[in-house]
């Protein structure tokens, strides 16, 4: 359903379980992220009415999964973590060049943010299925349904603002170009590194 084309190793998932704190603390700032870039987007590009809405509602939902985190973080006696770069987001973004039309400079900004959640989505079912902490493993099968709703939602918007056939052919390459930054991912705990 998501289209990556290289899974995470599910090796990953013993890693994380090492680190329950540092991935709490890195997967809040995520969630505080995708908040900050619905935001950008309003600001951004106002005039796409549907897409304000939308994103006016992924605020709301993005800052109430940092709160749920959050509360993860304080209910196991932790405090927040400093934010760390993310390299695979860092890395991502290299792919499309810089310019471009307006709306050549959303729909890329729609594919980068569909192919992030994709690969959110995708490493809370690991977490989902694999986690020997049966609480947390409940609270990220919860979530792994949010983020696939918002890859669809993203890509979606990409489709319809964009000419159809580019985006699907943008989206293929991307998801190609993921797949190369994959192979020399997914060995700390970070949710997408």
């Amino acid at each position: 359903m998501l289209g990556l084309k290289l899974p995470t190793d599910p090796r990953w998932v013993n890693i994380v379980e090492k680190n329950i704190e540092d991935i709490l603390t890195d997967h809040a700032y995520c969630e505080q992220k995708a908040a900050s870039t619905a935001i950008s987007l309003i600001v951004s590009f106002p005039e796409y009415t549907e897409l304000i809405q939308e994103m006016i509602a992924l605020v709301k939902e993005e800052i109430s999964h940092f709160k749920m985190v959050h509360d993860k973080i304080l209910e196991r006696g932790w405090i927040l973590g400093r934010d760390r770069k993310d390299e695979y987001v860092l890395q991502l973004l290299k792919f499309f060049p810089k310019g471009g039309s307006r709306t050549t400079q959303l729909v890329h900004r729609l594919l980068y943010a569909a192919l992030i959640e994709a690969r959110s989505c995708e490493r809370f079912r690991l977490l989902s299925e694999a986690l020997e902490d049966k609480e947390l493993a409940e609270f990220y099968r919860k979530l792994m349904v949010s983020e696939a709703n918002h890859y669809t939602m993203f890509l979606g918007f990409a489709r319809q603002y964009g000419e159809r056939e580019e985006v699907d052919k943008k989206w293929q390459q991307l998801l190609e170009y993921e797949a190369e930054i994959m192979k020399e991912l997914g060995k700390k705990e970070t949710i997408h590194g």
